[in-house]
């Protein structure tokens, strides 16, 4: 179900990147978010329905995203501002960073769990710069825009490909 995931929130933050560059509008975007939003949703109740900790802890972490990707689609809609989901955005940028040193500190020399923990921290950075452009209102638009298609590409589209494609 990882590889699944990984692969359309990998597509979403392309596609949002070049959202963010004025190259998409909004509504157009929006129904990537949606999709990739009722992605996660779905594998995290199957996630859930497994009933161990692992796959609720992997439903937890999923839906953390799932719920960004259907906020940003429903801000998109009514064309928000979008200062309540940069408070959200912080929220996971914070729950990012014990993820990351946890995943990090246990990985018994297995290279996948060390781009994992690698991909929170990136993913902790990202959020938290969702957070400066929405919630205070920094004018780091295309910055964030070019750090959201590299962390698509780099921490979610190819290992999304990879591990769906059985080479991980």
């Amino acid at each position: 179900m990882l590889g699944l995931v990984l692969l359309y929130v990998g597509a979403v933050l392309f596609v949002n990147g070049i959202w963010l560059l004025g190259r998409i509008t909004p509504r157009e975007v929006a129904i990537m978010n949606v999709f990739t939003g009722l992605v996660g949703l779905v594998v995290a109740i199957f996630a859930v329905a497994a009933q161990d900790l692992a796959s609720i802890q992997l439903a937890g972490y999923v839906l953390l995203f799932a719920f960004t990707y259907l906020w940003v689609a429903y801000n998109q809609y009514i064309d928000a501002d979008g200062s309540g989901l940069g408070w959200y955005c912080l929220f996971v940028a914070i729950t990012a960073v014990p993820v990351s040193i946890i995943t990090l500190s246990d990985t018994g020399g297995d290279t996948f769990l060390v781009w994992l923990g690698l991909s929170w921290a990136v993913w902790a950075v990202l959020w938290f710069t969702y957070f400066l452009l929405l919630a205070v209102k920094r004018p780091i638009q295309q910055f964030a825009a070019y750090l959201t298609i590299a962390a698509g590409i780099g921490t979610a589209w190819l290992p999304g490909f990879l591990v769906l494609n059985d080479y991980i």
